[in-house]
């Protein structure tokens, strides 16, 4: 096999000014690139006729010099075809979460909390597993993804 690494996470959002704003201001991504992609290699990859993307794609602020790629995460939204959004559940088949690792759990919920982000629940200490020790809560970005907060059990 020639996988070399993670290139890059994707997530399909309704305004893409808006979930760059949510990803830089309260998760302290940097925003590395944006691009609109609406050419027939577009149209071609993601299998719509007149494909019309807006991309933007960010970078946790420090990520490794040896990562394969210049960003973690790329946000997309789709210009045409324009579409409803889904209702997202988190026990559905086929939805994810990314977890972001924090060294002080309760400094960010309370941070978080205190600007409107909305929480499942406050952090919970981890009592079974391979983290067991430490501590993790979700919350949801602008379009109702889920998020995770981590903070490692002490090694």
């Amino acid at each position: 096999m020639s996988f070399r690494g993670i290139w890059h996470f994707s997530f399909h959002v309704a305004d893409l000014d808006r979930s760059v704003d949510f990803y830089t201001r309260m998760v302290g991504m940097k925003l590395i690139h944006r691009q609109v992609q609406d050419n027939d290699y577009t149209s071609a990859l993601v299998g719509y006729p007149k494909a019309h993307l807006r991309i933007a794609q960010l970078a946790m602020p420090e990520r490794s010099k040896d990562a394969v790629s210049t960003h973690d995460l790329e946000l997309v939204e789709y210009v045409n075809p324009r579409v409803e959004a889904l209702v997202i559940e988190r026990a559905r088949p086929g939805t994810a979460h990314l977890a972001f690792a924090v060294s002080d759990i309760d400094v960010e919920y309370t941070r978080l909390n205190s600007q409107g982000v909305r929480f499942v629940s406050p952090p919970n200490l981890i009592a079974f597993g391979v983290n067991k020790g430490g501590s993790t809560c979700y919350f949801l970005d602008p379009d109702g993804i889920t998020l995770e907060l981590v903070q490692p059990p002490t090694r």
